[in-house]
């Protein structure tokens, strides 16, 4: 079944920027523009996300990512295979990997973008970002908007 495009927001918000993901979402959410869009809190991830997975394509993912770039720095990967994603961050129940070859197991995957936002560090018991992670916010509506109101594909 596909019920259209989702953006799934992954992220711990007790750990800091770990949390921009799910930071992410609740701005989108708040925001006009996004048509008939889904807009999920996937908070620390899980299986129980799945069904997402299944159901919807495309998905634009929001998360965080320790790839030694500075804070705030804004990727899109469009990974295509479990091994294209990153490593998960220590703060998730499992990591997109894992939840994306789950996924693969139980049928075809769906069209995938991934914006992540690098982090220095990750904070335990802190509920807000950094101002580097923070400041990248504003670039990854703007990443989200135009990949859900584009006509392009999610691979291109």
């Amino acid at each position: 079944m596909n019920r259209g495009t989702l953006v799934l927001g992954i992220g711990n918000l007790l750990m800091g920027d770990e949390g921009v993901g799910v930071r992410a979402v609740e701005q989108l959410q708040r925001e006009d523009g996004l048509g008939n869009v889904t807009i999920v809190d996937g908070g620390t991830g899980g299986f129980h996300l799945l069904e997402y997975l299944q159901d919807f394509s495309p998905i634009v993912m929001i998360d965080a990512t320790m790839d030694g770039q500075p804070a705030g720095t804004v990727a899109v990967l469009r990974p295509r295979y479990a091994s294209d994603f990153p490593r998960s961050l220590t703060a998730h129940d499992i990591g997109l990997r894992d939840l994306v070859e789950s996924a693969a197991l139980l049928g075809p995957m769906p069209a995938i973008t991934l914006i992540t936002v690098s982090i220095a560090e990750i904070k335990s018991m802190v509920t807000t970002l950094s101002p580097e992670v923070a400041a990248a916010l504003p670039e990854v509506a703007a990443l989200v908007r135009g990949r859900v109101n584009s006509d392009a594909p999610a691979y291109a």
